[in-house]
C-alpha cells in the first residue's frame, strides 16, 4: 500500500469511529454502523484481497471496542470479514464504470453484515427477542441509512478528492 492510500484509510477509519459514537440510537439504544459505511468506502480504494482482509480486521477491531450490544466483539470482527469478501468479490466482477454500484454495495455490505451478526450473537449467546424482530426493526433501516450515507459520502470524496475509484 502507498502512503497516499494508507492515510486515506485512515482518514475514512477516523471518520467512521467518530460518526459511530455520536449517531443516536434507533431502537432500544442500538445504533447504526456507520463504522460500517466508511468500511464500505474504504474497499473501494483496496485493490487486492490481502488490503480487504487487513481494512475489515481494522474496522472490526474498532467495531468490537465500540459495540454497545452485549457480547457484540466476537460478531462485529465476524460480520465485517464476511461483509468484506462479499464486497471483493461483488466489486470485481463489476466489469464497467457504474454510478449505482456504490448503493448496491453499501446496502448489500450492511444487509449482510446485519445478518451475519444477528446469527452469530445467536450463537454465542441467546438474543432478547427474536432474531426476525430484529432483522426488520434494525437491519433494514440501518441498510438503508447506510445506503444513503455512502452514496453521500462517495460523492463527496469524489468532489473534493477528484479520484474516481469505480
Amino acid at each position: 500500500m502507498n502512503l497516499k492510500k494508507l492515510t486515506t484509510l485512515s482518514l475514512f477509519l477516523a471518520i467512521g469511529f467518530i460518526l459511530h459514537q455520536i449517531s443516536p440510537p434507533i431502537f432500544f439504544g442500538i445504533k447504526p454502523d456507520f463504522l460500517l459505511t466508511m468500511m464500505v468506502m474504504s474497499l473501494l480504494f483496496c485493490e487486492s484481497y490481502k488490503e480487504t482482509l487487513i481494512v475489515s480486521i481494522v474496522f472490526g477491531m474498532f467495531a468490537a471496542l465500540t459495540t454497545g450490544f452485549p457480547g457484540g466483539q466476537i460478531p462485529n470482527m465476524i460480520d465485517k470479514i464476511i461483509s468484506a469478501a462479499l464486497i471483493y468479490n461483488i466489486k470485481t466482477h463489476f466489469t464497467k464504470k457504474n454510478y449505482f454500484k456504490v448503493p448496491i454495495l453499501a446496502f448489500l455490505c450492511t444487509l449482510v453484515s446485519g445478518i451475519v451478526f444477528l446469527i452469530s450473537v445467536s450463537f454465542i449467546m441467546s438474543l432478547p427477542t427474536n432474531i426476525f424482530i430484529l432483522f426488520a426493526t434494525i437491519v433494514i433501516p440501518t441498510s438503508l441509512i447506510n445506503t444513503i450515507v455512502s452514496l453521500a459520502i462517495y460523492n463527496l470524496i469524489v468532489r473534493i478528492t477528484g479520484l474516481k475509484t469505480l
